[in-house]
């Protein structure tokens, strides 16, 4: 694996605190400005340590294949939604254009788009929740909402993926209410 490209920003106002972020395929640490070289090499080392740590518990371990996707539809299943769903399938699918998933009630099918893989678990975790609901009630009623919003992170989660959706100019809906199709969003 390449190392990743990393920018270093000293600040004369920051005086003790190191810290560091992702900027697109960029890491910007940040670092106070009398840390002299050596110093500046533990700690970009130290944090380039500690945000891969983080990224990496961040992410679900569902994105690594199918059988992972249906275990974690299992567990939240069990956790959120009293055990009541078990879908057929559930599958990665290449990028859906106007949806993060989609669930096929009739036959307890899920699909969810590997736009997602990338995303952190909790976003994926509302996801799975929405289109598991959906095994419950097909469309976006108030009882299906009931049944969604008992995952502690909806909000959140849709805001992430409002947010995604803006940042990227996705043709992406987090509802179909208009619609009269018991598929997902």
């Amino acid at each position: 694996m390449a190392e990743p490209q990393v920018e270093v920003r000293r600040s004369k106002r920051r005086r003790q605190t190191v810290s560091a972020y992702r900027d697109g395929d960029k890491i910007v640490v940040l670092l106070p400005a009398r840390m002299s070289r050596a110093e500046e090499k533990r700690w970009v080392a130290d944090m380039l340590s500690r945000l891969q740590r983080s990224e990496t518990r961040r992410r679900s371990p569902a994105r690594n294949s199918d059988e992972a996707l249906v275990q974690r539809c299992r567990e939240l299943s069990l956790k959120y939604l009293d055990g009541r769903t078990d879908p057929s399938s559930v599958r990665w699918v290449p990028p859906m254009r106007t949806r993060w998933a989609s669930c096929t009630p009739s036959e307890g099918t899920i699909r969810v788009s590997q736009r997602l893989r990338d995303v952190p678990g909790w976003v994926l975790d509302y996801v799975l929740v929405h289109e598991l609901a959906h095994l419950l009630v097909p469309g976006h009623g108030a009882d299906f909402w009931k049944w969604v919003q008992r995952y502690p992170k909806t909000e959140r989660a849709i805001g992430y993926l409002e947010g995604l959706v803006a940042a990227a100019q996705l043709e992406i809906g987090l509802t179909d209410d208009e619609t009269e199709e018991p598929e997902a969003s």
